[in-house]
């Protein structure tokens, strides 16, 4: 990871609320041109917006399955092969050179290749710094269909370390810890992100969108207060070439300051209103002043640890061994449920 040199007091961040363009219905070699593709359109709408926004303009996030979709019913090996990113692969390398060209830090979500894990693929939160480098790389670990850390616990542990788990990126931007989708709704990895530093949460989501506040809005501003961190949020334009409706992900892109308060917040399609400034000044400044307010410098984590470590619930290493596939998400989750009923805990 690049060194921690607190350059930036502030900057500007964009989340930027770009349509998503699904790849189920191609084949392997179809759906790799449709991502580049995917890339070059982005590249020019960052390139405008940092245009309109300005020259401070240093971090983009964009939304989750921003290259690909999601899996819709294909086997976990088929996903693999067509929409799933080498770690060293022709779309992080466009990526960085996007990064390079615009000179802007990117973070977005995607489905990637671990040569570790060959049969599985992990969901990955990213960060591309303005040198083309990958500075983050985080795995989501809470997940209902998609393969995680934790149904590999004890290899994937051996392999990065809990560190490794829970990586926060150290910059001359700031220190960043990345979120996935619905994963803003367990305040346990958000408070596991902040205990290693991390003042900017970045969260590539995609969400329904209304008028009301939505359990994921409610959660992100908790997040913020809970950790004194900002959280750029990017959401989906819409996800195109699937039989779901369209607009079903649309709208709301937001930035959070580290008080809850929203500071930008877009409406529906493709737009770069969801931009603001990221004063990493006053995070530091409200981190270190003693008062009520400061509920990081509050924390007795000891507490809870006792609680934590005596408790299972939803199990680890459950795809340690055998071919995986789809169907053992929800059985697991189901046997859990029963478990945990018996126990008189639910």
């Amino acid at each position: 990871m690049s060194q921690d040199t607190n350059r930036a007091e502030s900057y500007y961040a964009l989340a930027l609320q770009a349509t998503c363009r699904a790849v189920n219905a191609l084949e392997p070699a179809g759906a790799r041109r449709k991502m580049l593709e995917t890339l070059d359109r982005l590249e020019r709408q960052i390139a405008a917006s940092k245009a309109f926004i300005g020259e401070d303009l240093r971090l983009v996030v964009l939304p989750e399955y921003f290259l690909t979709g999601f899996p819709m019913g294909e086997p976990i090996a088929a996903w693999r092969e067509k929409a799933a990113l080498d770690m060293e692969g022709a779309e992080y390398e466009r990526m960085g050179e996007i990064c390079r060209k615009l000179g802007v830090y990117l973070s977005g979500n995607a489905y990637e290749q671990d040569p570790h894990f060959p049969r599985l693929y992990f969901q990955t939160s990213f960060l591309i710094d303005d040198g083309g480098e990958v500075v983050l790389r985080y795995r989501r670990l809470n997940s209902m269909y998609a393969p995680t850390p934790h149904d590999v616990w004890d290899r994937y542990l051996e392999i990065y370390g809990t560190d490794g788990v829970f990586p926060v990126a150290r910059t001359p931007l700031g220190r960043f810890g990345a979120i996935a989708s619905e994963e803003i709704l367990f305040p346990e990895l958000a408070r596991c992100l902040a205990m290693r530093g991390a003042e900017v949460f970045l969260h590539s989501s995609s969400e329904s969108f209304g008028d009301g506040d939505t359990p994921k809005d409610i959660a992100k501003r908790a997040r913020a207060i809970e950790n004194l961190a900002y959280v750029v949020s990017a959401n989906s334009a819409g996800t195109l070439d699937t039989p779901t409706p369209a607009s079903s992900t649309d709208g709301g892109s937001k930035i959070i300051d580290h008080r809850g308060l929203v500071i930008a917040r877009a409406a529906t399609g493709e737009n770069m209103t969801a931009h603001a400034e990221i004063d990493l000044a006053a995070v530091r400044r409200a981190r270190r002043r003693p008062g009520m307010t400061n509920l990081l410098a509050r924390q007795r984590f000891e507490l809870y640890a006792g609680s934590y470590a005596g408790a299972s619930f939803h199990p680890p290493n459950t795809m340690a061994e055998g071919e995986p596939e789809r169907s053992q998400f929800r059985r697991t989750q189901e046997e859990t449920i029963r478990r945990l009923e018996e126990a008189g805990l639910i």
